[in-house]
């Protein structure tokens, strides 16, 4: 009974999340992010108890399917989406908390050839945008968005924006972000910002350069 509970809960989750989820049928039919769900929790389970090799060949036959590869060893909480998936990487030892949403070509992956934890520890409410890298061993903290693209190497804390290669926090004014916010459409560009502060003063030069020749000239 607890199976099904759980697939009841990531079914949820998808018409939560997803406005283009129409019905129960086109969800267990056709979202490739609630199948490999179902294969990670299998083979996690035989993971637990130390079935390794069995773990593995069942998250590999998950990723024949789905295009989504997620190792039996991860930690994953309540609540997680994967929309659309293709691409998908998810490393042994990551952990995710509840909430967080995913989007096609993200890799939580890790760096080096050392044992033990090397994968990162995602937070609560946590939206990884497509085609986002996260590498390594650190905390990306609660309520953060990271851009499509951005590749990311170091800790993020609580309530941060990431974009950018390599990623580049940008506070969100000191507001926390309630629930889920899947607004990755709408993040600010430092590089953008930085250009056009460069342009006012090029202009504000300009300026200051044509009141000085009228006055020489006077």
């Amino acid at each position: 009974m607890a199976i099904f509970a759980r697939i009841k809960k990531d079914i949820n989750v998808i018409f939560e999340r997803d406005p283009a989820a129409k019905s129960m049928l086109e969800v267990i039919l056709n979202y490739p992010g609630l199948h490999a769900m179902l294969f990670y929790r299998v083979s996690h389970k035989f993971y637990k108890n130390g079935w390794f090799v069995l773990a593995r060949f069942i998250s590999q036959i998950g990723r024949f399917f789905t295009h989504i590869e997620i190792h039996p060893g991860a930690v994953i909480g309540e609540g997680f989406f994967i929309d659309h998936g293709a691409g998908v990487v998810i490393g042994e030892t990551a952990e995710i908390g509840d909430n967080v949403t995913i989007y096609q070509g993200v890799t939580l992956g890790g760096t080096g050839k050392e044992k033990g934890k090397r994968h990162p520890t995602i937070g609560d409410n946590v939206v990884i945008s497509t085609g986002a890298k996260v590498l390594g061993s650190f905390t990306i903290g609660n309520n953060v968005k990271i851009g499509a693209g951005s590749v990311v190497l170091k800790e993020v804390p609580d309530n941060c924006t990431v974009v950018g290669v390599p990623g580049r926090i940008v506070v969100k004014d000191g507001e926390k972000i309630e629930g889920v916010d899947l607004q990755h459409n709408t993040l600010p560009d430092p590089v953008e910002d930085a250009l056009n502060q460069l342009m006012d003063e090029i202009i504000c030069l300009e300026k200051k350069i044509n009141e000085l020749e009228a006055s020489k000239n006077e």
